[in-house]
């Protein structure tokens, strides 16, 4: 091999390297978090905690995208879409305004909805919904 055919040969592996290295990361559960309200620290801490007890922790095995109406619960059913078009795996939603909203957009993805109150814990699976893909 002469010198050219190394160089060519090296530039090749080292343009080639960036996708050998992504095609190796795991790939990512997508959790959509919805709140009628807007989201606070504490809110975004118990479900990361609640995340962590179950195996999965964000930015590692999982990725969650947040959205949160403020207050404006007519802006509820389009976050619902946003997230249904991402698409998520699952919906997690804080007070019953962003569960009705997202009960209402889906009856493909799993909705799981907490009320503080109580510290009480639902999960909406639809019927198709196979137990195993999720």
């Amino acid at each position: 091999m002469n010198r050219r055919q190394f160089i060519t040969l090296l530039g090749g592996a080292a343009a080639a390297w960036p996708l050998v290295a992504r095609a190796q990361q795991p790939i990512m559960a997508l959790i959509g978090l919805l709140s009628g309200s807007h989201l606070d620290a504490r809110q975004i801490g118990a479900v990361a905690q609640g995340l962590k007890e179950a195996g999965f922790i964000e930015g590692r095995n999982v990725a969650i995208k947040y959205r949160a109406a403020g207050g404006q619960f007519d802006r509820l059913p389009a976050l619902a879409a946003e997230l249904i078009n991402d698409p998520v795996a699952v919906i997690v939603t804080i007070g019953p305004a962003a569960s009705l909203a997202a009960k209402t957009a889906t009856s493909t993805i799993p909705i799981v909805f907490a009320t503080g109150q109580t510290r009480s814990i639902w999960v909406s699976f639809p019927v198709s919904a196979d137990p195993k893909a999720i």
